[in-house]
């Protein structure tokens, strides 16, 4: 496999810099390179490439000194990074060390990273769903925050255009509330599920249908033209997957930028500001730290996109200042680092189910059901009790030699049963919506500094009545539904963790029309500084209850089109 194209030590000016090379970071640079921009990729970590630096791609627990678990020295640096659950010894690498990157709670905010090449988009849950204009003017009918500067109809190609690209899997539903998309094939149902879903759509005419996945059921040639492959169902995709089955930025877009010629990466760059110039009141490059030898650098272009997680786009603004933006870039409206949402999840309700025994299934499906919204979108379905909605995602099989642990069974009479498949079960999990709020803020600390010399974050930041009173009954409906389904041993969880443990940060640098209330306008350009675009989560001005990363593609691509004809206008 081809590496990327690291960058010159001798150059320093260039005509695009992209911060951050994660999901949204890989398509900036992509559709840059794309449209013939000489674009430099900062990167804060390491450089990681496609298949050779995933170093557990196709080991298996057994395989690993530990069995996948971490020693207590890993779990120390790592002891954010674990409230997550899913880092274990097969994936540590690509997750953030919490010691050397530490950040204040002055409420338990869940802050999960992976600074290296491609960021989180190595290890996303690869759900997407399309939103609609039920989510776009949901802040304006309820009269919450401030309205979306844009509708469906300004995304709708854009979604189309990225979901082409990456590869989306998925049943179409004709729903009007979670559009259809250009869709591959979708990967089966099992039995279990067949018949829960007819069950659920008798009883309570919902819909379950199998999650809309960024994997490859059927490449297209664009898609093998850039070597990856169809998804082998191995359910190994947080190791990295080797056949570039699932869409990530090191399987996708940067072996697309770096096709061009026109690509560049710098890893461990550590941003330390934007540069702002007072006279054109543009910004006109960036200074980094290299983590490597501390030296300071800086890099000049004529556009810049920031795309490095919620939180940390959110700490580079804040942190450049001057006499022009004395509270940091672009922060005219002060609502820079505020109205920090996520998705609030770890809630719902598991059971076991008799009968079956006679079927089966074939392969690791790295994908289960989903249960869209159905409550809050339509007269008929109104909850009072709180505001917008929730899906789900569920999780069914049949339970293997593992249950070995809780059974009463001893010696040969245990290693008998064990060799058969165990009952089957389902776990159905809620994903809702966190409402923005002014009060749900991040900061830089006045005192305390990491190891570069940079202002710790510090959150503060909590979910709310509403989001609480959801999950009331994100757990009864999913009990529920179980229950009526001719589940037995049914149990109910709530797990609720901090804000950020859904892995799905936004809102510290919203979008809207009003500079005085917002950050940046439609395109995703900040409203006085017109050279720099944010694309991460970071624009957000509300959160709907689906996987957002899709959404953040197709702006980021609807944004890098407006940019480059903007600049090519002389208006930038």
């Amino acid at each position: 496999m081809q590496g990327l194209q690291i960058a010159d030590s001798t150059a320093n000016k260039y005509d695009a810099i992209v911060i951050g090379s994660g999901m949204s970071g890989g398509w900036a640079a992509k559709e840059l390179c794309e449209k013939g921009l000489k674009t430099l990729v900062l990167e804060k970590g390491r450089m990681v490439n496609h298949v050779r630096d995933y170093p557990t791609m196709n080991q298996d627990s057994w395989d690993l000194p530990h069995r996948g678990t971490l020693t207590a020295e890993e779990a120390k640096r790592l002891h954010i990074q674990i409230r997550s659950g899913f880092v274990g010894e097969g994936v540590k690498h690509f997750y953030t060390d919490d010691l050397d990157n530490p950040y204040e709670e002055i409420k338990r905010f869940d802050w999960i990273r992976g600074n290296q090449t491609g960021g989180r988009s190595l290890m996303w849950g690869r759900h997407t769903y399309r939103w609609s204009d039920l989510d776009f003017t949901a802040n304006a009918r309820e009269g919450i925050a401030i309205d979306w500067p844009v509708r469906y109809k300004d995304l709708e190609p854009w979604y189309s255009y990225v979901e082409k690209f990456a590869g989306i899997c998925g049943e179409k539903l004709g729903l009007s509330h979670v559009p259809d998309g250009e869709f591959l094939p979708p990967f089966e149902l099992n039995c279990l599920e067949i018949d829960f879903r007819k069950k659920v759509a008798a009883k309570f005419g919902r819909i379950v249908t199998i999650g809309r996945v960024a994997h490859l059921t059927e490449p297209q040639p664009w898609h093998l033209e850039l070597g990856r492959g169809k998804c082998q169902s191995r359910n190994k995709c947080s190791r990295g997957c080797p056949f570039g089955a699932y869409f990530s930025s090191n399987s996708a877009t940067l072996p697309a930028a770096n096709k061009t010629g026109n690509l560049s990466i710098r890893p461990d760059s550590i941003v330390h500001s934007l540069i702002f110039d007072e006279q054109s009141q543009k910004v006109t490059g960036v200074r980094i730290i290299d983590s490597v030898d501390n030296s300071t650098k800086e890099f000049f272009s004529n556009i810049v996109f920031l795309c490095a997680s919620a939180p940390a786009s959110a700490q580079i603004m804040l942190h450049s200042t001057s006499s022009r933006f004395p509270n940091g870039l672009g922060n005219d409206s002060s609502e820079l680092g505020h109205n920090i949402m996520d998705h609030h999840y770890h809630v719902g309700a598991m059971g076991e189910y008799d009968g079956l025994e006679d079927k089966y299934y074939t392969g690791k499906r790295p994908t289960g059901i989903y249960i869209p919204k159905y409550i809050n979108i339509d007269n008929n379905s109104t909850d009072k009790n709180f505001l917008r909605g929730f899906g789900y995602q569920g999780d069914s099989g049949r339970r293997g030699w593992d249950r070995g642990n809780d059974i009463p069974l001893v010696g040969e009479e245990l290693k008998k049963s064990l060799l058969a498949p165990g009952s089957w079960k389902m776990s159905l999990m809620g994903f809702g919506e966190v409402l923005p709020d002014h009060n749900n803020k991040m900061y830089l600390s006045k005192d305390k500094k990491d190891k570069w010399g940079l202002p710790q974050i510090v959150f503060d930041a909590s979910h709310g009545e509403n989001e609480l009173k959801m999950r009331e009954r994100i757990k009864s409906d999913a009990a529920e539904m179980l229950e009526s389904s001719g589940f037995k041993n049914v149990i109910s969880f709530d797990n609720i963790g901090g804000l950020g443990n859904g892995v799905h940060e936004m809102g510290t640098a919203r979008m809207g029309r009003d500079p005085k209330t917002s950050v940046l306008n439609g395109w995703n350009q900040v409203h006085a500084v017109k050279n720099l675009f944010v694309t991460d989560g970071s624009f957000m001005t509300s959160a709907n209850c689906v996987n957002p990363s899709i959404t953040y593609m197709a702006f980021t691509a609807r944004a890098v089109d407006y940019a480059v004809k903007e600049m090519k206008k002389g208006n930038i």
